[in-house]
């Protein structure tokens, strides 16, 4: 069995060896044992239901709310001499029945639809009359309400699967779920005894960074200026933003395009094709792109406004890299954001526990982008994972840093947070430590304070900043809700009493290597044969195959056949065009 698992791998899909964690998953799916897979955003989730797509009998449907990723799917596996097909609302009726007539006639391998569709009753009697095998939900957290991306149509998946005169085998995949999302994806599908694997969340290659600019929009025009032919993915939180930002960039002269729910569908899909084919080298976009995207060799997502949770932040940010090269991540902080996130939540029409989880999980964010700890450690231990280390060497808090002692500041947040009685918010702290004359100030007699105005030497906002620091590492805490309020934690009481010290890490941005000239002679070969083809130029080969090759500079086929992503199949198509373009760098270096 193990053998052929592998023949296959190398022959369709380029591949010599799994990725951590996705054999156990496809071993579980092969022994027809119903699978929850939780893999971080490109730890190959796709390939675990494909490979076993392509092992079982009959058909194999997978249901997925991303139109985008079944065009994009659909594209790639058709590369690979796969037979597989999709069914969605940009077909007429007359096509998806041929479609679903082809599929029962088991033309194709795969066969992708969204979860609405299994609400039409005409649909359904339709599908009952294919060969179904195995059934994959792609982004299963969209079953659980207390998910960050809930969507009612996931409800009725587990329902319809049991009323199937035979029950097909179950596998659910998502990339981001906490205990309870993952209970909820056991129940709300209806698996039976499933076999549950967590792989660990740690993305080495993404270099996490949290920037506190005041000039968010020239940060990012230098960003793009100084990464030329990198591309990535700027997120901002609403369509107002993406229309300034992106005209802004678009002025200065860089190749951007822009991604948001007001625009038409044909400029939405322009934008989207222009990004995932390389005619452009950022998209400015809204949380609403993303979520499908197979962009291996994207290079950065940069966040213009802090998210809402960790869960969201996360999952966007692992859209870099997917190709397993390095990425950088980077969240650009203003205080504004958090205020524009808590209206979010007061205007939302979620019951008053669930706005009170949410902001709960609004001030682990905040604390992500205070704290002075590792931020690949916090991440990791949000999402229950204990860090292997707590200095990785790579973020914006572990490289380069050096220390400052900040025990004294700290004394006097502390003390005037208990001589207020642990009763307020970070606000009226912040302006009684730095004398404020405002009127609740005074009305509440804080101005007889002992610590009335003893940070009168820093500004407002360097003042607030600093508490949030503080309840980021633990000396303070705040209670959830509209108006949280501060309160002293255990870990206060040594630095108040002396008995230890608080030292903070100030650090400097993280940088990115350049590619070099034969990597780059073979992006452009790409990029051509990808125009031909009219496909993204990532389905041809990723990012991390071109590396090898320029790195290995196989010779001939026996060679390139060796290179990581290489099949049979894209060697006979492409093979010799690539060898022909090496050839020509093994000459010049001789």
């Amino acid at each position: 069995m193990q053998m052929a698992v592998n023949q296959i791998m190398k022959k369709y899909f380029g591949f010599t060896e799994f990725k951590p964690g996705q054999q156990e998953v496809v071993d579980s799916i092969l022994s027809k044992r119903d699978t929850v897979a939780i893999l971080p955003t490109g730890g190959g989730k796709s390939l675990c239901y494909q490979l076993p797509a392509l092992m079982l009998p009959g058909v194999t449907l997978v249901i997925s709310p991303l139109i985008a990723l079944m065009k994009d799917q659909v594209e790639s596996l058709d590369m690979q001499g796969i037979s597989a097909s999709y069914i969605n609302s940009s077909l007429t009726a007359a096509q998806v029945r041929e479609r679903l007539f082809q599929a029962s006639r088991e033309k194709y391998r795969l066969l992708y639809v969204a979860p609405e569709r299994l609400q039409s009753e005409q649909f359904d009697n339709m599908m009952r009359e294919l060969p179904l095998s195995f059934v994959a939900i792609d982004e299963a957290h969209c079953v659980s309400q207390w998910g960050h991306d809930f969507r009612p149509s996931f409800l009725g998946i587990g329902s319809w699967v049991s009323s199937l005169q035979q029950r097909p085998l179950l596998a659910a995949f998502t990339a981001t779920a906490t205990i309870r999302v993952r209970e909820d994806i056991i129940n709300g599908l209806g698996l039976q005894r499933p076999q549950v694997y967590i792989n660990s969340f740690d993305r080495p290659n993404l270099l996490f960074s949290v920037e506190k600019t005041g000039d968010r929009s020239r940060f990012i025009k230098q960003y793009l200026q100084t990464h030329p032919g990198q591309a990535g993915i700027i997120y901002a939180a609403t369509r107002k933003e993406v229309d300034s930002l992106h005209q802004e960039l678009s002025a200065q002269g860089l190749s951007v395009s822009k991604y948001h729910a007001g625009l038409s569908n044909i400029d939405r899909n322009t934008a989207q094709e222009d990004f995932i084919y390389d005619r452009v080298q950022a998209i400015v976009a809204t949380n609403a792109f993303g979520l499908g995207i197979d962009k291996s060799n994207a290079r950065f997502v940069i966040h213009h406004n802090m998210p809402r949770h960790l869960e969201a932040y996360y999952q966007e940010a692992g859209r870099a890299g997917r190709d397993g090269e390095p990425a950088d991540c980077i969240l650009l902080y203003q205080p504004a954001d958090i205020q524009v996130q808590k209206y979010l939540i007061e205007q939302s029409v979620l019951s008053p526990v669930r706005q009170e989880m949410e902001y709960a999980k609004l001030q682990c964010m905040i604390d992500y982008c205070h704290t002075s700890t590792c931020l690949r450690a916090y991440i990791l231990d949000y999402f229950g994972e204990t860090p292997i280390t707590d200095n990785c060497a790579t973020c914006s808090n572990c490289v380069e840093y050096e220390l400052r002692d900040m025990t004294v500041e700290a004394q006097k947040v502390l003390s005037c947070v208990y001589r207020m009685r642990q009763q307020y918010g970070i606000s009226l702290v912040a302006a009684v430590l730095g004398g404020s004359r405002q009127k609740r100030v005074l009305q509440l007699g804080f101005d007889r304070l002992s610590t009335y105005g003893i940070m009168s030497n820093w500004k407002s906002q360097q003042i607030v900043e600093f508490i949030n620091l503080l309840v980021a590492e633990g000396y303070l805490s705040s209670s959830a809700g509209k108006y949280p309020v501060v309160m002293l934690t255990p870990a206060a009481t040594p630095i108040l009493r002396g008995k230890e010290k608080l030292m903070i890490r100030i650090t400097p941005a993280p940088t990115t290597d350049t590619d070099n000239d034969v990597f780059e002679a073979l992006r452009t070969l790409r990029y051509t044969i990808a125009q031909q083809e009219q496909v993204p130029p990532y389905v041809i080969f990723a990012d991390n195959t071109l590396r090898e090759m320029a790195s290995y500079l196989p010779r001939d086929q026996e060679a390139l056949l060796q290179i990581t992503g290489v099949g049979e199949i894209k060697l006979k198509k492409y093979g010799q065009q690539f060898i022909e373009v090496i050839r020509q760098y093994i000459t010049d270096d001789d």
